[in-house]
């Protein structure tokens, strides 16, 4: 991440505040994927398919 990237971030709306949020949720995501993953959690069975939702 450069400081262009934030500047480029900054020009389509988001503030300081937006971008750390962002920033915060993607990451944590990005985690707990990767522990679901290493652990072989399986999907909850309620959850349809990204292709089948619509």
């Amino acid at each position: 991440m450069l400081e262009s990237d934030l500047e480029t971030l900054r020009q389509h709306g988001f503030d300081d505040q937006a971008i750390h949020d962002a920033t915060q949720v993607i990451s944590y995501f990005n985690y707990i994927n990767r522990i679901a993953d290493a652990l072989g959690v399986e999907p909850e069975k309620f959850i349809r398919p990204w292709e089948e939702r619509y």
